[in-house]
């Protein structure tokens, strides 16, 4: 669970509050303070930010300058010599629509089919980028340009290839750069240019897009359509890419997003269009590209493979062919969920094997592991266990062959991913992508030292433990202010994503009635192994409540007895036709942690950790003697430190562990001897016997109940019966073996984190204490 920070309200002039007013009076307060936290800070930037017309998009001449001269004219020479052209794309959302643009983009200089064609690499068999057998099989179809999109900046290697092959190569990509100038007719990567330019942060599609655009530009007579029919296009590869919309590429989602909201009344792409009707969202919000169209995408190459036919549901004219092809789309996407789910359970089974205490970098192979989904489950795993977690599947090669293990990365806080892996290039085979995710292979016998180096490396960089993941809430809102006026100035802010991330509201001291969970259902009513609850939160403004869900998560973890806070994002469902929250994350009020900052002027916090006695203080002194397992336990002593000015001794010592699966023994052999002897014990003696928080101790009982034990009572339990099953087996047995482990490392976390970083966060203090 993560440590929650409330963004500090900024102190915001008159004239910026008035001029935010003008474009939505109710909570504009609140619109103004996020844009003001997000560096909206002037009438200017504002204008740009909230209204596209008032922003002047970059040329791509001006962006890439001789580059895209380059390209021009070798697209002109290749349509004058009727030479053959193959578009080289990528397999995920980003590549398959920066296939798309290039695909319909280039059709009016090469009509015919066989001047024109595209290929997209097998995510399952090729992996990204340029390949040799690929190229050797294009020079033999007589090709003599390709044009990348979405890949090939550091296929160096294949750039020589293709030149003795007689291939012309014009890339366009917005990953890596090369390590050395590139062979090739031209690059088209913002990567080149300054941060600061409004072209740096475009995705694969958008540079697609901007070659498009200056073809047009160049030969205004040839195209029958303008370049704009394709932004729509455009807007889906940028949102699921998780590009930063800042400059160009939040002047083009925008744009983008308007053409995608025409869709379903106005078809003008039928694949788009029952893509829409399929995940029942109607295409004029990003969350319709971030959480329907683009999974869906992404899904066609993770389970099949081979991503091509996805091109052709995004171009083609034929109804009857475009609903064929988004059936199958939603079929394979409905599988992804629940490959997504098996692979997540087993990696969490292996994880709880770790010592996350000395693990900085988590690194796990199976050859068992859908490589389809690696990325998906990666990327989970980083946020939860707030960790660079690299997901490989390992092949069963002949014993002839050698044996590589495939897969992805994904990192997380400011960690560079790219950088870890590029220290250790020595040991694998291919890799690339960039800070935040990537892809690689290795030999597996180079597994277990890599898996060494890399944390080593990790522990040079960064330290000796992962940070604790940290939740930014934005704004702090009641049931009652919760609906369609404050959905609409959110909206405003749309669309979201990296640098201007959906807000996260918080809502204190409220309940959940009505809670259910089921299992989603297909377009076939079929029901996925993938489970939501629904609800209605309440608090005193509003005790009738509002409509919510929770994703993956099941009912008994939102009692309808019990006071929480809650941090929530507010949705509309275009489905059921109401506004709803999403929730991010719940913490009971009893276990709550603190949120935001308090003052350190008048705290002294020392830290005599593995002493015995507190240095001599003129002040009073209170002492921390147990090791922590969360902020919350360092929270009410450094509370009452501050209310009556005592300085605050750290004196806990590092704790030795038993192995997770020996307390799991312990607690066992007490249930057995409470059976047998019919005797009581207090939760209390059972949490200071075993050094187990109240929480985790609660799994464990649980876990008793689940092999067969049956406990009574709360404060006092008795224990009858005897196991019945596998003492390892069940879920819930290995639920309680994953939360000793993770207090364990928060205990190591707590004896090892710097001073600053307690004094920091440890004097956060709840919000109703203010």
């Amino acid at each position: 669970m993560s440590y929650w920070h409330i963004v500090p309200k900024p102190e915001i002039p008159d004239w910026f509050l008035t001029a935010v007013a003008q474009y939505h009076p109710p909570y504009s307060p609140y619109i103004a303070q996020l844009l003001w936290q997000r560096g909206i800070d002037d009438l200017d930037s504002l204008k740009q930010f909230l209204d596209p017309k008032t922003y002047t998009p970059t040329s791509g001449f001006a962006g890439f300058g001789r580059q895209m001269e380059l390209a021009i004219q070798r697209c002109q020479q290749a349509w004058e010599n009727q030479e053959k052209v193959v578009i080289w794309g990528d397999f995920d959302a980003d590549g398959v629509t920066a296939t798309s643009v290039l695909w319909e983009g280039l059709q009016p200089f090469f009509p015919t089919p066989e001047s024109l064609s595209y290929y997209i690499p097998n995510r399952l068999t090729e992996s990204h980028g340029l390949n040799e057998p690929g190229l050797r099989q294009l020079a033999a179809n007589g090709v003599e340009l390709v044009i990348t999109c979405d890949t090939g900046s550091t296929n160096l290697a294949e750039m020589k290839i293709a030149k003795t092959l007689g291939i012309d190569l014009i890339i366009t990509d917005h990953h890596t750069l090369p390590s050395e100038e590139p062979d090739v007719v031209a690059i088209l990567n913002p990567k080149y240019l300054a941060p600061s330019h409004p072209l740096y942060h475009l995705s694969g599609v958008a540079v697609a897009y901007k070659l498009i655009e200056a073809l047009s530009e160049s030969f205004p007579e040839i195209p029958e359509q303008p370049a704009e029919t394709l932004l729509d296009l455009v807007a889906i590869g940028l949102i699921a890419d998780l590009v930063e919309l800042r400059g160009d590429c939040r002047y083009l989602a925008q744009q983008g997003i308007q053409k995608l909201a025409q869709q379903l009344n106005h078809p003008t792409r039928p694949g788009i269009a029952e893509l829409l009707k399929l995940c029942k969202r109607s295409g004029d919000r990003p969350m319709d590209i971030a959480f329907g169209i683009g999974p869906r995408i992404n899904a066609i190459s993770r389970i099949q493979g081979d991503a091509t036919f996805a091109v052709e549901l995004l171009t083609s004219q034929d109804e009857t062919v475009c609903k064929q092809l988004a059936q199958q789309t939603e079929i394979a996407n409905t599988r992804r969920k629940e490959l997504q789910k098996e692979v997540e359970t087993a990696v969490k089974w292996r994880i709880a094997e770790l010592d996350l205490s000395t693990t900085g970098v988590i690194v796990l192979a199976d050859s068992q592991w859908q490589p389809g989904v690696l990325g998906l489950v990666a990327g989970q795993i980083a946020q939860e266990y707030a960790r660079p977690t690299i997901l490989l599947n390992l092949d069963t090669a002949n014993e002839e062959e050698i044996s590589f293990a495939r897969g992805s990365a994904r990192s997380v806080q400011k960690i560079d991913l790219y950088q870890l892996l590029r220290s250790q290039q020595h040991l694998l085979h291919r890799f690339g992508g960039h800070p935040f995710a990537a892809g690689l292979s290795i030999k597996a016998e180079n597994l277990p030292i890599f898996r060494e180096a890399i944390n080593q490396q990790f522990r040079q960089q960064y330290g000796s433990i992962a940070p604790e993941p940290t939740l930014a809430i934005d704004l702090i809102v009641t049931v009652q202010e919760l609906g369609k006026e404050l959905f609409q100035a959110l909206k405003l802010l749309e669309p979201y994503g990296m640098g201007n991330p959906l807000p996260r509201l918080l809502i204190q001291n409220c309940w959940f009635e009505q809670v259910w969970n089921k299992n989603i259902q297909d377009y076939t009513g079929k029901k996925i192994r993938y489970i939501r609850t629904t609800f209605k939160i309440c608090d005193e403004t509003k005790p009738e409540g509002f409509p919510g869900m929770w994703w993956g998560h099941y009912k008994e973890e939102l009692p309808e007895n019990q006071s929480f806070d809650a941090v929530v994002e507010l949705d509309f469902n275009a489905y059921q036709k109401e506004y709803e929250v999403r929730i991010v994350e719940v913490k009971a009020k009893q276990q709550q942690d603190s949120y935001s900052f308090g003052s350190d002027e008048t705290l002294v916090l020392l830290d005599c950790r593995g002493e015995k006695t507190p240095v001599e203080t003129k002040e009073p002194v209170l002492t921390v003697d147990n090791c922590p397992r969360h902020w919350e336990e360092i929270t009410s002593t450094l509370e009452a430190g501050m209310k009556s000015n005592c300085a605050i001794a750290l004196t806990y010592s590092s704790p030795h562990h038993l192995p997770a699966k020996e307390i799991w023994k312990q607690l066992l052999g007490i249930a057995k001897y409470l059976s047998r002897t019919e005797q009581i014990v207090t939760q209390e003696k059972l949490q200071t016997q075993l050094a187990l928080s109240r929480k985790t101790l609660t799994l464990g009982l649980q876990a008793l109940m689940s092999i067969g034990f049956h406990l009574e009572g709360e404060v006092a339990i008795k224990v009858t019966g005897t196991a019945k099953t596998d003492i390892f087996s069940p879920d819930a047995v290995q639920t309680f073996l994953a939360a000793v482990q993770e207090e364990q490392f928060r205990c190591q976390y707590f004896s090892e984190v710097p001073i600053d970083m307690i004094r920091k966060q440890g004097l956060a203090v709840s919000a109703d204490s203010k």
